[in-house]
């Protein structure tokens, strides 16, 4: 089998397990990436089954028309195929010999080759007339779609617009080891175009994406991976120096690792409930040499018995479960498995999470809440019902800086700023 052949394989296999078997794309990437050792053939198989994903609609329209009989159950490793072969010359615009010949040998290796000339003559096809349009919104379910275009009629189009676009990659540099704007020129050394936003100090976005591993720097730690929108995170809590901080739903590490990239000196308790998880950011804070006062617990944040010493915190941040709702362009497979019921379960955890952190932090302390939701009831309902049944708790006003005004907080929607939507609410306990 060529590199060529392979990679079409690995990503038909992944969208056959994310579009048919209900399996996460991030997941299906974790296990299927490592096994190809260029690192140009895993971008490939990432930009693949991006691109299929959000194009799924249009390429299953194709489909519905060019074939006299729709594909069986049976053949839903083809169907996940054909998708790899139109994201190739639709999406990608990669060379047809290439995108067609690889995607054909790889139909022969999914044991396939009866079916091989079918494959053939469809990319063909999709070749001389092109893949048929399609509405941005008709990759969304209608209950999610509904409740978007309810909580912003005015902004929903631009929102689904945002979703189904390419994201940007975005850069955070590391104080403890260069500047956003010494960065930078090394990147411009390097052949590399970034471009800056005065509202965030540690922030580069490139002009076009890359391998993180060819990143100046990225190995030792100088730089690391994060949209400005989760960087914004850190301007939002603005612990003061040495201050006693939680980070209650920590995992991957970002955040954590920004803030004490920020101030060595924070005490930095951060927990997550998955163990695995913890630690990636174990992992991510030994890359970027965060030391000093940080301790690291699997544990459910709500349940203070495992991991509070009833020592008064100073700041609480709160990047809490949620939908999801503003990452759908980092995440397109949350369009097909997100379900009515799992935002109400998630309303319930963020309720949960507010109220049992509450009590942790000191008079004068700060509390962020955020979230890359874009739906009111995760996000500004959310917390004027915690405001509501919480009288030692006042709002801090967050600038204009984190989007747009939304009750007690601020919310960025896709796109804006070249950012994913996020929330964030700044509450201060009474001293």
């Amino acid at each position: 089998m060529t590199d060529g052949t392979a990679s079409r394989l690995i990503a038909a296999r992944v969208l056959d397990a994310v579009l048919h078997r209900g399996r996460s794309l991030k997941g299906e990437f974790s296990k299927a990436l490592p096994t190809l050792e260029d690192p140009r053939d895993r971008a490939l198989v990432e930009a693949i089954c991006f691109a299929a994903l959000r194009e799924r609609t249009r390429y299953a329209a194709a489909l519905d028309a060019w074939l006299a009989k729709p594909l069986g159950g049976r053949d839903q490793p083809v169907r996940a195929l054909l998708y790899v072969g139109f994201a190739q010359i639709d999406a990608l615009g990669l060379p047809a010999h290439a995108a067609v010949d690889a995607t054909v040998e790889a139909a022969r290796a999914l044991g396939r080759a009866h079916q091989a000339g079918m494959v053939n003559a469809l990319l063909r096809r999709a070749l001389r007339e092109g893949l048929p349009k399609a509405d941005p919104s008709s990759n969304w379910p209608d209950w999610l779609l509904a409740e978007v275009r309810a909580d912003w009629p005015a902004q929903a189009d631009g929102i689904l617009d945002a979703s189904a676009a390419a994201a940007p990659l975005w850069l955070r540099a590391n104080r403890q080891a260069t500047t956003r704007d010494a960065y930078r020129e090394r990147l411009r050394e390097a052949g590399i175009k970034a471009e800056t936003d005065a509202t965030l100090p540690d922030a580069l976005r490139l002009a076009d994406s890359m391998a993180v591993a060819d990143l100046p720097g990225f190995a030792d730690g100088d730089v690391s991976v994060q949209d400005g929108s989760a960087q914004a995170v850190a301007d939002a809590l603005a612990p003061p120096p040495g201050a006693r901080v939680l980070d209650a739903c920590a995992a991957p590490g970002g955040k954590a690792a920004h803030l004490l990239e920020r101030d060595p000196s924070l005490r930095l308790i951060a927990l997550d409930v998955d163990a695995r998880r913890l630690r990636r950011t174990e992992e991510t804070l030994r890359r970027v040499g965060a030391g000093g006062h940080v301790v690291l617990k699997a544990a459910d944040a709500a349940d203070l018995g495992k991991w509070w010493d009833g020592t008064p915190l100073d700041a609480v941040l709160i990047d809490a479960p949620c939908s999801a709702t503003g990452i759908v362009r980092r995440q397109p497979d949350i369009l097909l498995h997100r379900k009515p019921a799992d935002i109400d379960a998630l309303v319930e955890t963020q309720a949960w999470l507010l109220d049992a952190l509450w009590p942790v932090l000191a008079p004068g302390g700060v509390l962020v809440y955020a979230t890359c939701s874009i739906l009111r009831r995760e996000n500004a309902a959310q917390v004027e019902a915690f405001l509501a049944r919480t009288p030692d708790a006042v709002v801090e006003p967050l600038s204009d800086a984190f989007g747009h005004a939304d009750g007690p907080g601020r919310q960025r929607l896709p796109g804006e700023g070249g950012m994913d939507g996020f929330f964030y609410a700044r509450v201060r306990k009474r001293g």
